[in-house]
This record gives C-alpha cells, sequence and structure tokens, in this order.
C-alpha cells in the first residue's frame, strides 16, 4: 500500500494504466515479415551524413519489407536544443527522400502512434512509471550532485566500477514511508530504475548486422525521469519502441553498450523488445589513423555540404547504398538506370566494420548521374541548387537564359560518350560563364596576353584572328567548320600535318591545334573549354566577330 501511495504523491495526475496504452497503441495491422523501423534524431544541429546512411537504411528495410518507417523528434535535452533544428533536419531529409512514412513532420505530425515529440509524450512515460513504482521498479533519488560527486570519486579511490549500483545505490534502500517523508518535506528528487542486474553477469543477444553478441549485464539504476520531468533517453526508447510497434531498432555502433539496459528494462515492465541492428560508422583516415566522420572536423559530416556545393541527392545517396551492401555496386553497374528501391538490399549483408568515407567515390557517382541526364534535367537540377543556396543573381541568369543554358549543358551530351565535366552543381557556372557578355566583359579585361603561345608574334595573332573573322564557316557541321580552320592554319604558316610538323617543327609557327587555341583563347579566354565548334554555333557569327575584333584591339 505505501508504494502505491507513494506513486499517487508523485504522479498525482495520472489516471490513465498501461493497459489504457495498449489499448491507444494497437499493434499494426500489416502483413507478416513488414517491418516498423525509425529514425530518431534529437534537434541539436545539423543532419549527420552518418544520421543519413541510418535513415536511408532503416527506410529501405521498412518499404522492402512492406512496413512503416516513422521519424521520432527525441527532444528532451532541452539545454542542447537549436531552435529550428528540427524542422532543418526534416527539410533536409525531404530533399534528400528519405522522408517518413508517418511521424514527426517538421512543422505537423502524421499518424497513429503519435505525439511523435518525447517533450510532448509525458503522459505515456508518467503512466508507465507510476505503475514501476508501484511495482517496486523505479524509486525517487535524492541524491545531490556533490553526494554523486563524493561516490564517484570514492568508487576511484577504491577502483571498483564506478556508477550507482548495488550497495552504492543508497536511495534504493529507503523505504516508500522514508520517500514519501522526504517528497513531502520538500527534498529536490529524480526517478531511478532498480536494475537487479550485476556487471559480473555476461548477457547475449543477437544482433542483425554484427550477430551474436556477448556483454557485461547491466546493474546502474539509471535516472529515468529527470526532475524537469522529461525522461532520460534510455527509458523513452523503451517506451516509445514499445508503444509505436517498432519491430527493429537501426542506430549506430556507439550504442551497443545500451542494450543490456535496454534488455533489462523492457523484461522489466513486461514489453516485447524489438530486433536491433548496429550500423558501421562512417570513418575518415586522419595522418594514417581512423577514426569516426567528425561533425567538428569534417565538412562532409553535414549533409549540407552536399547540398550547398551541388552534389545530386541520388549520386550521394548512391553512395551511401555501396557502403550499405558490398553487393550494391555490382547490381549498380548492371541496372544505373533502375532506382535504387530496387536493389535486394539486406541488413544481414552490411559490413561489421566503419566503412571508409571516400569523396572520391562520391564524384564519380556524382558525375555518372548528371552525364545520365537529359540538358533539360540538368538545367532544372542547376536551378534548384541555385534557389536552395539563396543564389538570386544565378536564379534569375538561369531563369532568364533558361533556352541558352539547356543548348549549353547539351553540348557533347547525346552521343555515345557523354562528358563527364561536372560532379557537383557548383562547378558548372564558373565554367560556362564566358557565354554571358558582361561576364566576359570582365574576364577580358583581365586576360594576360601571355597566354598566347610565346614564339607567336602580334602581327601573326592578328591576322589569324581576321582570317577567323571571315574565313571560318559555320552551320554545315564540325568537320566541315574543321576543314575551314585548317586552311586558315595552313595560310597563317601552321602544319596541317602533325608528321611533318614532328619532324621539322622549325619551319612551322605550329601546328593546327596552336591555331585552335588561338582561336579558343580569343573566343573563350582559357585553353580549356567545351567543344569549340559548338560553342562558336551557340555564340553565333555577329558575336564570335565581336570578340575576335576586341581580341584583335587588345593585342595592338
Amino acid at each position: 500500500m505505501s508504494r502505491e501511495k507513494l506513486a499517487n504523491i508523485i504522479f498525482p495526475e495520472i489516471t490513465t494504466t498501461i493497459a489504457d496504452l495498449e489499448e491507444r497503441y494497437p499493434h499494426r495491422s500489416l502483413k507478416d515479415g513488414a517491418e516498423v523501423t525509425r529514425f530518431a534524431p534529437s534537434p541539436t544541429g545539423f543532419l549527420h551524413t552518418g544520421s543519413l546512411f541510418a535513415a536511408l537504411v532503416s527506410r529501405t528495410v521498412a518499404h522492402r519489407s512492406g512496413g512503416v518507417f516513422f521519424v521520432r523528434l527525441e527532444d528532451t535535452d532541452t539545454k542542447r536544443e537549436i531552435a529550428g533544428a528540427g524542422e532543418n533536419l526534416l527539410n533536409e531529409m525531404k530533399i534528400f527522400k528519405v522522408y517518413p512514412d508517418e511521424g514527426y513532420l517538421g512543422d505537423s505530425e502524421l499518424g497513429d502512434y503519435g505525439p511523435y515529440k518525447q517533450s510532448e509524450r509525458a503522459l505515456i512515460y508518467k503512466t508507465v512509471i507510476k505503475q514501476m513504482i508501484k511495482d517496486d521498479l523505479a524509486y525517487p533519488c535524492f541524491c545531490t550532485t556533490d553526494d554523486l560527486a563524493l561516490l564517484r570519486a570514492t568508487q576511484e579511490a577504491s577502483k571498483v566500477v564506478s556508477g550507482y549500483y548495488g550497495h552504492y545505490a543508497t536511495c534504493s534502500k529507503l523505504s516508500a514511508d522514508e520517500a514519501i517523508a522526504k517528497i513531502e518535506a520538500g527534498v529536490p528528487y529524480v526517478i531511478r530504475f532498480r536494475s537487479k542486474g550485476n556487471h559480473e553477469n555476461r548477457v547475449t543477444f543477437d544482433d542483425e548486422v554484427k550477430g551474436t553478441i556477448e556483454i557485461a549485464e547491466n546493474d546502474q539504476h539509471i535516472v529515468i525521469l529527470k526532475s524537469d520531468g522529461l525522461p532520460t533517453y534510455h527509458f523513452a526508447h523503451v517506451c516509445d519502441d514499445h508503444f509505436m510497434r517498432t519491430t527493429l531498432v537501426s542506430r549506430g555502433e556507439e550504442w551497443i553498450s545500451s542494450v543490456p539496459l535496454h534488455l533489462e528494462m523492457f523484461a522489466a515492465v513486461k514489453f516485447n523488445q524489438p530486433r536491433y541492428a548496429h550500423l558501421p560508422t562512417i570513418d575518415k583516415l586522419d595522418d594514417g589513423n581512423k577514426r569516426k566522420l567528425s561533425k567538428r572536423r569534417d565538412p562532409e559530416a553535414a549533409v549540407t555540404y552536399f547540398l550547398e556545393l551541388g552534389y545530386p541527392v541520388d549520386s550521394v545517396l548512391t553512395y551511401l547504398m555501396s557502403i550499405a551492401n558490398s553487393n550494391f555496386e555490382e547490381w549498380w553497374a548492371e541496372n544505373r538506370e533502375k532506382p535504387l528501391s530496387e536493389f535486394p538490399f539486406s541488413i544481414s549483408k552490411m559490413s561489421v566494420v566503419g566503412a571508409l568515407f571516400d569523396i572520391e567515390k562520391v564524384n564519380f557517382f556524382a558525375r555518372e548521374y548528371i552525364a545520365s541526364l537529359t540538358a533539360k534535367e540538368v538545367v532544372d537540377e542547376y536551378l534548384a541548387y541555385a534557389l536552395y543556396n539563396k543564389n538570386e543573381k544565378l536564379v534569375k541568369r538561369i531563369k532568364d537564359n533558361y533556352d541558352l543554358f539547356v543548348q549549353i549543358l547539351n553540348i557533347e551530351r547525346e552521343g555515345e560518350k557523354p562528358r563527364k565535366d561536372y560532379h557537383n552543381y557548383s562547378m558548372v557556372y564558373p565554367s560556362i560563364k564566358f557565354f554571358f557578355s558582361d561576364e566576359f566583359a570582365a574576364m577580358h579585361e583581365d586576360f594576360d596576353i601571355g597566354e598566347f603561345k610565346e614564339s607567336l608574334s602580334k602581327d601573326t595573332l592578328i591576322g589569324l584572328l581576321e582570317s577567323f573573322k571571315t574565313e571560318l564557316t559555320y552551320g554545315e557541321g564540325n568537320s566541315v567548320w574543321f576543314d575551314s580552320l585548317k586552311k586558315v592554319a595552313e595560310k597563317h604558316g601552321f602544319a596541317i600535318n602533325n608528321k611533318a610538323y614532328r619532324t621539322n617543327p622549325e619551319l612551322y609557327n605550329g601546328n593546327v591545334a596552336d591555331c585552335a587555341e588561338v582561336l579558343r583563347l580569343a573566343i573563350v579566354l582559357s585553353k580549356k573549354s567545351l567543344n569549340l565548334y559548338e560553342v562558336l554555333s551557340i555564340l553565333g557569327p555577329k558575336e564570335v566577330e565581336k570578340r575576335l575584333t576586341a581580341m584583335q584591339n587588345k593585342l595592338k
């Protein structure tokens, strides 16, 4: 009777029972084998690349089995919470196409198993804890921070395992009446779980990724309800994944050490435990040493890194899937046009060790992806990149010159071997801005005529540029144009036969390639560019002549 009185004093407002919660949150009506998975971020910062990886795995497992993937916001750590972080996380998940079927959606919620924010689930936690107090599975703890500091110092001096457990869990020895007296006297308290474990014993569980794991049994009397009335992660996990009917908890391998505690709490309150899949970390080499990708040290640890640089979303997801299953790349090579959802993903085929983050592999998938698009698709994605980065100048330029951008980005795209210049969209404009008169004028002003081949005199260059104006043939195809270029080259003392040039280079001003370089520098202001004939065709004769004249004037 005293424990029931204690529970009622602590939670006088709670009249709901665990049976009521079981009825409110029934087992889901899903086909056999359907998995219910979740992603449970905290609103304490950006979406980590490793978190996106975990969410992708969870969503893939759920959807391949005909199940449900939901998001739960774990916002009980009010000291670390960043305003707006939850909404940003969901927005980034939406951009990366790893959106939940139900749950917390940023500015709203969807589903019958909510609330999906832990800060709004107090009724559930308190209902369970009230019953736990009645069943002597939990108790109020009145230890102060000074008491706990002294306890730790004592344990360290005695060289024993530190923590609040066994005979060190002093408040666990209080009777219900003693606890009631302290509460009525106004002594602050938290609620702790009464563990019956012993860290000298071992517990075994099967992990979906790592196989059978043996680890020390839990004996810590952890805090399950803080003084602010909010639960700790460990206890909230047990309640939430039970009443949301999660079947598979996939999370980072750093949580393996917590499994004994979670298993003990599931068993104590007689909840069916979910299966666990502890995912490998995404690592990075640092001075030859392997370490976890760090949000403090590595810009690519944040998914915003990829968005701000304009990496195609699909290419990032393709890369993450390649480190999720070792047989993915073989499948992808034969099924490039198929969506990732058709890949026969298996969580049992995940690596048990962390994968090294490889930006070059990300770049490879990105180049392949962009090369597979039509010019219009590239421009549309490029516009989305500009909009995401709030680059109003670029947005206006694309919208005002949409058809021109399609023309430009279609250069050498439709052949058997399309160009693979770009692995992100931040690379596009710097390489094509010469097409625009205002950009070209600024570039021309800064152009150094020393870029031209040193052996070519100004008179030779000016004469070449004059011939380019009147003697090149446009509009009849690349081969006809190139024949006319060779005639100009020969007229001005350039070899049109490479063998003859290699045999007697001193007899010529250069070869046809050197002649073409003069034209390229005058039109593009760079020794490298897209296909020169197509560039000239897009610019048109008037603009070409204008640029040739401008270069002649610069040389004079």
